[in-house]
């Protein structure tokens, strides 16, 4: 299995209230149950207010290499990833377990 981990940090003078942050928000939400090829699908806001933290997160699984690789492809992953370019960065890490 492989987790996909990715934590998004919202831009300077963004607000997660913002319609486009939302949206961006809304299609994570529902992204886990479009694709056949994630096994399983968090995503979340932060809790915290340490300074440090990141604002959204992803933590999700898939079987393997061939199955992530179809996952990042996905015209809905696609589409989700362009909303939250308008606002936001990102890290992630792929790693088995």
């Amino acid at each position: 299995m492989i987790r996909h981990l990715v934590l998004f940090k919202l831009n300077e003078g963004v607000q997660r209230d913002e319609p486009r942050v939302e949206a961006g928000a809304k299609a994570f939400r529902e992204l886990g149950a479009q694709i056949p090829e994630v096994e399983s699908w968090e995503v979340g806001w932060n809790v915290s207010d340490r300074p440090i933290a990141y604002d959204f997160a992803i933590n999700s699984s898939v079987a393997n290499m061939d199955a992530l690789n179809a996952y990042l492809e996905h015209p809905a992953h696609q589409a989700g990833v362009a909303l939250w370019r308008e606002f936001a960065t990102w890290v992630l890490a792929d790693y088995e377990f």
